[in-house]
């Protein structure tokens, strides 16, 4: 049983999905913190049902926050390092244990990221183009490459997230978590996972989420307009 690594797993509506993720995750690890991002479903019950940490949103702030409410939690207990992973099945729980070997084996790399096989044929089109422009972009950004950036199955070493400040709210955070940590010097290395792709239609809005995201490359590639807007 992994006692020094937190999962988190940010939910919102996921009442179909959360409570076998739980059963897999728990013949694992010890422990594991459901942030619930003002779901208006029986996700919350479903978790609770479990006996794993939940810390409620009242209302829904975004993956983002939901991910810095679990960091601050995982900086406060003392963890080595975090798994952040979904909560709709589309990360499959027993492949959390490459993540922890292969941490155990290269315990300077920062962070360790997922990466799918862009190119297979499970993957929508449009996913694929965004997956493969957004990564050759936030690569360059980090001067190393990540073959998917966009992709939330994670490890983080807590050292890693001590260092970086977050601003942001959505999707976009994952980006800036990549970003800001390269500019710290850390190391990032990807791990091959499976692709699984439900027909549960998708949380992210596209117009929206990519206005956050330039916006996110603005304030970092300018940080005085950040310092004027707060």
């Amino acid at each position: 049983m992994i006692e020094d690594i937190l999962v988190i797993i940010p939910v919102y509506n996921e009442e179909k999905t959360i409570g076998n993720v739980l059963k897999e995750l728990k013949k694992y690890f010890k422990n594991i913190l459901v942030i619930n991002d003002g779901s208006n479903d029986k996700t919350k019950e479903i978790v609770e049902k479990e006996n794993v940490l939940i810390i409620s949103h009242e209302t829904n702030k975004g993956k983002g926050e939901a991910l810095k409410t679990g960091f601050k939690y995982a900086i406060e207990k003392n963890f080595s390092a975090v798994i952040t992973m979904d909560g709709d099945g589309q990360h499959l729980p027993e492949e959390t244990l490459k993540f922890v070997e292969k941490y155990q084996r290269k315990p300077t790399v920062g962070i360790l990221i997922g990466k799918r096989n862009i190119f297979s044929k499970d993957m929508p089109f449009i996913r694929k183009l965004t997956n493969l422009s957004m990564s050759f972009l936030i690569s360059l950004l980090s001067f190393q490459w990540i073959p998917d950036t966009q992709n939330g199955f994670r490890l983080i070493k807590i050292d890693v997230l001590k260092r970086i400040k977050l601003y942001t709210s959505h999707y976009e955070t994952e980006t800036e978590i990549l970003i800001k940590s390269s500019f710290k010097g850390y190391r990032i290395k990807s791990i091959s996972i499976k692709t699984v792709y439900s027909k549960e239609k998708s949380k992210i809005k596209p117009i929206e989420d990519t206005i956050r995201f330039f916006k996110l490359l603005l304030f970092i590639l300018f940080p005085s307009l950040l310092k004027k807007n707060e």
